[in-house]
């Protein structure tokens, strides 16, 4: 089965059990701040960039600030490229954070590719350094799409996608932020990444064990692609060692095809025929982190689901299954992150230090209908388990390993791909539950 990237869903420091908080809701935990409308670029310091309008306005590159070399370190190839930056106001967290997790949708033309890099402040009015986020581009002939290791100011550190404070207990928290773009391109040509959407969230992850059971609400099920990881066991190792490591991709590309979005005959024509759901091979491609060895780097799974017409990709935190609930019921399937012991889920076969599924449904019961690509075949996919069991893996941010080490839990992260114009119910929804998307046509930022 896949993992999961090294934010608080892998795995994590050990800690004194502690006693179990009361729930909250992810407002009350969560910051989520994303740049999506022209008034939001053009209120960012933009060097050598332009911010285009439209239907989806973004930024591009204008004038290049400079050119700059980069040696891939997963190729050893250096090469010379244009950039330009764009920068965003400081925004200050509505909750003091000890994680920040940062998403982007766009668009990278052969010949180009982007840099995302975040600098905190923290509560003693201190600042972090410019720590890298993701090197991305679509595709993987120019750069190899690369999370970068080893960043620490002694007091805080990246773990692939997540920039987190060390010792959380000591009462440190980020208080603000800004997020840098670097956009490259090939020197001497008129070719531009566009960045439709920027954002981060930021929060206090609770300290628990258990989380209070919630009360069941809406019954019914999407009608969600069902794909299994596992008969692609084997099939391009050089991506995590195969199928068997591609749950998140293979989550991915469920909801990608429920929206009616999937690669075209051309974008297959690498991949074996013999080889049954190519599309699954392509997307384990393609969110497929060089550093990180895997393809579980959950902002990249967000910026691959991005690169299909029209859909946007987020990585947040929800708070409950109500939130759950009300997404499915306004038509959004969801992505979630857990982590357990096989004697922790019932009927689940198997335990894993994380892994990725697919939220589609909840039954009349209350209990969670899931797509979980950890399955012998598509047909065994959609699984119904527990509610208690499945939302205590979910939402905890400890657990005891097989070991009986006390590791990091999930802690209600997920993905979230939806229209880039959603429909008044979905805007609600996502509203709900801490995302606020601009009605079309409109100035307004993604503010929460």
């Amino acid at each position: 089965m896949g993992f999961v990237a090294t934010g608080s869903a892998a795995t994590g420091p050990a800690a004194a059990a502690a006693p179990e908080a009361p729930a909250k809701a992810a407002q009350d935990f969560v910051d989520n701040r994303a740049w999506t409308s022209y008034a939001d670029w053009r209120g960012g310091d933009g060097q050598g960039t332009h911010v285009v309008a439209g239907e989806r306005p973004g930024v591009v590159i204008d004038a290049p600030a400079g050119t700059s070399a980069y040696t891939d370190p997963h190729t050893g190839r250096t090469a010379t490229w244009e950039y330009a930056t764009w920068t965003s106001p400081v925004h200050r967290l509505a909750v003091p954070a000890t994680e920040v997790i940062a998403s982007w949708n766009a668009r990278t033309p052969a010949g180009t590719w982007l840099q995302v890099e975040v600098k905190g402040t923290y509560s003693d009015g201190t600042d972090t350094p410019w720590y890298v986020l993701g090197r991305w581009a679509a595709g993987d002939r120019d750069i190899r799409r690369t999370s970068v290791d080893g960043q620490s100011d002694g007091r805080s550190s990246v773990g692939t996608d997540t920039l987190a404070v060390d010792a959380p207990a000591s009462g440190l928290r980020l208080t603000s932020y800004r997020l840098r773009l670097t956009l490259y391109r090939t020197p001497g040509t008129r070719l531009t990444p566009t960045v439709w959407r920027l954002g981060a969230m930021g929060s206090d992850v609770p300290d628990r064990f258990t989380v209070p059971a919630s009360t069941p609400g809406y019954a019914g099920e999407l009608d969600v692609p069902r794909y299994s990881q596992e008969i692609h066991k084997g099939q391009y190792p050089e991506y995590d060692n195969g199928g068997e490591a591609w749950c998140s991709p293979t989550s991915s590309q469920m909801i990608i095809e429920y929206w009616g979005r999937r690669p075209i005959a051309k974008d297959l024509a690498w991949v074996n025929p013999e080889y049954a759901d190519p599309q699954v091979c392509h997307a384990a491609r393609f969110t497929y982190d060089h550093q990180y060895a895997g393809c579980g780097n959950w902002p990249f799974n967000a910026a691959y689901a991005a690169t299909y017409r029209d859909l946007q990709g987020v990585v947040t935190r929800l708070g409950s299954l109500i939130d759950l609930e009300t997404l499915i019921e306004a038509g959004i399937p969801v992505i979630t992150s857990q982590s357990f012991l096989a004697t922790e889920l019932t009927g689940a076969g198997y335990g894993t230090a994380g892994h990725l599924m697919t939220v589609i449904g909840f039954t009349a019961d209350g209990d969670v209908i899931a797509n979980d690509p950890n399955s012998p075949s598509n047909e065994a996919v959609r699984r119904v388990y527990d509610r208690r069991e499945w939302e205590n893996i979910w939402l905890r941010t400890k657990r005891y390993n097989a070991s009986a080490k006390v590791v990091s839990g999930a802690g209600g992260v997920c993905y979230l791909y939806f229209p880039a114009r959603p429909t008044v119910r979905q805007r609600a929804a996502l509203a709900a539950v801490g995302l606020r998307e601009p009605v079309p046509g409109t100035a307004s930022g993604v503010r929460v």
